[in-house]
């Protein structure tokens, strides 16, 4: 089925209407009738996870309400960081996770398991992209495009935030992926005497790249899309992509071009947010694995609701508010995810 998207904001607006009243991620089987064949989850605990980025939790949230509407008993979110989580899952202590990067984490699907432990057949949020951006102001003054030319001391320096006289990049968090992407980047590009990839709470790193950019000073960072970060550093308008000289992927991705179909290279390939599950509760519940083979997020929506938790709408409330407004903006797709994994339970 083809998704009929709505203006990117239109969920959020609807949403605001009224707060729901059950508390944030209760399973309340009262709350609506049905028979044994509209619950065929009926008695079977979900366990679901999600990594330390808040913005993960509104698309955690929208498979945990589809998930509860066939009878499944969701038990709320365990927080942990994606090397775990894939093995948590792979090994029954969990159930799934709707933020598994595909190809950025294959080699956390391989490592624990791959196709014999985990399911990821389907793709929930398409056409993910990801790479380096510096201010515009300093890109058109130094004719700044591409990557390599950091390995220029002098426009190395012009990144430089500690006085080392290195580029300071704002870079991923150890254990998020990307981090190993960029490490393969610096030494491809040959940068490690000129870069230094800086690591920590990725959301309090932003905060001091968009507080220097408001100070006119240089910004040079990582960043993905779909995040709430390229609304407020606008590319194009505040900020430019940096090209990379060629494609560079480590582990499992080594060897693919990242060149994009517009001909540009950002050095790494689209990505494709997929639900990553174990391969045993696929097997045994062909209902949820209908539900998470059709289930669809557009990309606008995903950064409409991370753009709200950035302007503050960011509590429990918040949250399942987002959620319940985007199901009902989108109620009769919904309904017809649920309807047809019904089917393919009770074939």
């Amino acid at each position: 089925m083809t998704l009929a998207l709505s203006s990117p904001f239109s969920f959020l607006r609807r949403a605001g209407v009224a707060l729901v009243s059950a508390s944030l991620l209760t399973w309340a089987p009262a709350a609506f009738a049905a028979t044994d064949l509209q619950l065929p989850g009926k008695g079977v605990r979900v366990q679901p996870l999600k990594s330390s980025i808040a913005e993960e939790t509104f698309q955690t949230l929208l498979v945990m309400k589809a998930l509860e509407k066939l009878g499944y008993e969701v038990q709320p979110i365990r927080e942990v960081e994606y090397p775990t989580a894939h093995l948590a899952i792979a090994n029954g202590d969990a159930t799934f996770m709707a933020d598994h990067w595909d190809p950025m984490h294959n080699d956390f699907y391989k490592n624990s398991g791959g196709d014999a432990k985990l399911w990821r057949d389907n793709t929930y949020v398409a056409d993910n992209i990801q790479g380096y951006l510096v201010d515009k102001k300093t890109a058109d003054e130094h004719k700044i495009t591409n990557m390599s030319q950091l390995a220029d001391r002098a426009i190395a320096k012009l990144f430089d935030t500690d006085g080392d006289g290195r580029a300071n990049l704002t870079g991923c968090p150890p254990g998020w992926g990307c981090e190993t992407m960029i490490e393969t980047h610096l030494s491809a590009y040959k940068l490690r005497d000129t870069v230094q990839h800086q690591q920590g709470s990725y959301s309090a790193l932003m905060a001091d790249v968009i507080a220097r950019y408001k100070s006119g000073q240089p910004v040079l960072y990582y960043t993905w899309t779909p995040y709430w970060v390229s609304n407020v550093l606008v590319p194009g308008k505040d900020v430019v992509w940096l090209q990379v000289p060629f494609s560079a992927l480590p582990g499992e991705q080594a060897g693919q071009d990242t060149t994009l179909p517009n001909g540009r290279n950002y050095g790494s390939v689209i990505n494709n947010q997929r639900i990553l599950a174990s391969r045993a509760f696929i097997e045994a519940h062909p209902d949820a694995a209908k539900l998470f083979s059709l289930m669809r997020l557009p990309v606008a929506d995903v950064t409409a609701q991370n753009n709200a938790m950035n302007d503050g709408q960011n509590s429990s409330a918040d949250l399942e508010r987002h959620t319940e407004g985007w199901i009902k903006a989108h109620q009769s797709l919904f309904d017809d995810w649920l309807a047809q994994a019904r089917a393919a339970a009770n074939r």
